[in-house]
């Protein structure tokens, strides 16, 4: 048999697992899942004939080592930080490795190892990155196909909840790492280039420089723009394209909700709160405002962000029950991110029946013939409930499915790579069209923007 070692079975691994479980018995293979703790992984594999659940410490050198030998390829799901001792494995054993994270430095350093081996490192192969790259190559190589020239690039993508599971007033639920969520847009400005014009907005300013767009029936959204833009330039070939931006989509209101924390200092992830493990939820907000023991919490707050009593960014705040003075942030040492994390968690967590959905979108502007057009492709995906949910299954399913590929000796390339290659991208593409996931295309007149895009 052939071993599959996947490493880290988190929320995005449920598809992931029952994909490769459902193509073990024609494709000879055994699916070895490591993790930490391995409570949800033996959910997920209900004691199939072809799986098997370790407890795996990606710490533990000499277990990790075992693990990494016995296998064919090794799938690692962990947090994209820990990654590199996985993969210095993988070179020492000669192990082709697939992860859904960015490439991180030290992984491009593992490129000449790889190729020296003929070892294949599939990265950025979840949904973004990784399906918001071969929809966009795929287009993008058409349009460079018949000679045209590319103007502009945008690309849109977010994990939302769906209509039916819509409960709260910021239109939002956690449907994927919440520490990510919070920590979102940190690190660095935002940096992209508009009709020739390079771009930078800081981190205090991001969620209130949004934009609006439309996609296909399923409503309006707005979105922020992602940290580092213009490093997809050189990925996708595009050195001297006048428009590039890449965006995260929510429900219209949640960033100017969002940017009260931010400007708060709620999302700060640099230092820890003194006894933060017996702070109630009220405490933690009172450390952010003026020493004031006439005033109460509420009008502290208000006060300091201009906030009317009736104002739904105030009806925002009270439904997530920040002023409990009961309800403890439970955690030693917590930075002021972790403990927002926590409080958030108790309204934002899906409930077993709910269900998220997926909304990604590109458009695509170019020059043939003297003729300026615009392509516009959208993509919209729903969850089945809490474990089965829209995040997972477009994350999950094309990991599964290139790590299927490079097994079969069906994507040949070797090194450290993103799924930007056609070999890659057209088999992946049209395999995930079965699953639902599929792109809707259409022209629409070009204009250098989007067209249901406007700048708040």
């Amino acid at each position: 048999m052939k071993y599959i070692l996947i490493i880290g079975a988190g929320k995005s691994s449920s598809f992931l697992i029952k994909y490769l479980l459902k193509k073990s018995d024609e494709e000879n293979l055994k699916l070895i899942i490591g993790d930490i703790s391995t409570d949800y992984a033996n959910k997920l594999i209900n004691n199939h004939k072809n799986a098997e659940t370790i407890v795996l410490d990606v710490f533990n050198k000499k277990q990790r080592e075992e693990n990494i030998k016995k296998a064919a390829i090794v799938i690692s799901m962990l947090p994209a930080r820990f990654h590199i001792d996985v993969a210095k494995d993988c070179i020492k054993f000669k192990k082709h490795m697939v992860t859904a994270s960015y490439i991180s430095n030290d992984m491009k350093k593992l490129d000449k190892e790889a190729k020296e081996n003929g070892l294949i490192f599939m990265n950025e192969i979840g949904l973004d990155p990784g399906i918001d790259h071969m929809s966009a190559m795929q287009i993008i190589d058409r349009i460079r196909d018949n000679n045209a020239k590319m103007l502009l690039f945008e690309s849109f993508c977010g994990g939302l909840v769906a209509p039916e599971s819509d409960t709260n007033l910021w239109n939002y639920k956690f449907t994927w790492n919440p520490r990510n969520v919070v920590l979102a847009g940190q690190g660095g400005a935002a940096m992209f280039i508009q009709e020739g014009t390079y771009k930078y907005i800081p981190y205090h300013k991001l969620f209130r420089r949004t934009e609006f767009l439309t996609i296909n029936g399923s409503g309006k959204f707005e979105a922020y723009a992602n940290r580092d833009s213009l490093k997809y330039r050189n990925v996708y070939g595009l050195d001297d394209i006048p428009t590039m931006y890449r965006g995260t989509i929510r429900k219209v209101g949640f960033s100017r909700a969002w940017n009260i924390f931010v400007q708060l200092g709620m999302t700060d992830d640099s230092y820890t709160i003194e006894n933060s493990e017996n702070m109630s939820y009220r405490d933690f907000v009172n450390l952010f405002l003026a020493y004031s023991p006439s005033d109460s919490v509420e009008l502290k707050l208000r006060s300091y962000l201009k906030i009317d009593q009736d104002d739904v960014m105030w009806e925002k705040l009270i439904e997530l029950d920040i002023f409990n003075h009961k309800k403890k942030i439970g955690i030693k040492n917590a930075t002021p991110a972790q403990a927002l994390q926590k409080i958030l968690s108790d309204s934002w967590t899906l409930k077993e029946d709910d269900k998220d959905m997926i909304v990604m979108q590109h458009l695509f502007g170019y020059e043939i013939d003297g003729e300026k057009r615009q392509i516009e492709s959208s993509l919209v995906v729903y969850g089945e409930n809490q474990t089965y949910t829209a995040m997972s299954k477009t994350v999950g399913l094309p990991v599964a499915i290139a790590a299927l590929k490079i097994l079969r000796g069906e994507i040949k390339t070797p090194g450290v790579q993103l799924p930007i290659s056609k070999e890659v991208y057209e088999p992946i593409l049209k395999e995930l069209e079965g699953y639902g996931i599929k792109f809707i295309e259409k022209k629409v007149p070009y204009l250098g923007y989007n067209p249901n895009t406007v700048v708040g």
